[in-house]
């Protein structure tokens, strides 16, 4: 069961998928500053992350499969669909009604969420 997080602006809490798909790119590009700035950041609060649960599994893959229904995909048929995975769980969390996924992707994600550009939001 996913614990509830406290809304202020002064929280703000990622999904586990984003932490990976940063993670996996700064150790493919071997970059060991940014590497060490992630540990740190990971590091200054605990519960940072939202999990990955069975329920947003399954609302992920139909949203992947709705949207190429639809004619609008997000990524290719064979790609790990982060994006759609991103979606399922902020929609998956707390009823999802009024999370906000800040993104440089508001296009796709836009599709399935509330998206707002990241130098767009309040601090």
């Amino acid at each position: 069961m996913a614990r509830r997080l406290p809304f202020d602006r002064r929280h703000r809490a990622g999904p586990a998928i984003i932490y990976f798909e940063v993670r996996r790119e700064l150790l493919r590009a071997q970059k060991t500053a940014g590497l060490a700035r992630l540990d740190a950041l990971v590091e200054i609060e605990s519960n940072r992350y939202l999990e990955l649960t069975d329920g947003a599994l399954r609302l992920a893959a139909e949203l992947w499969a709705k949207s190429r229904q639809q004619g609008r995909p997000t990524s290719s048929a064979h790609d790990l669909d982060i994006d759609v995975i991103l979606a399922a769980q902020a929609l998956t969390f707390d009823g999802g009604a009024e999370i906000v996924v800040v993104t440089t992707n508001t296009r796709h994600l836009g599709q399935f969420v509330n998206a707002r550009l990241w130098n767009a939001t309040e601090a």
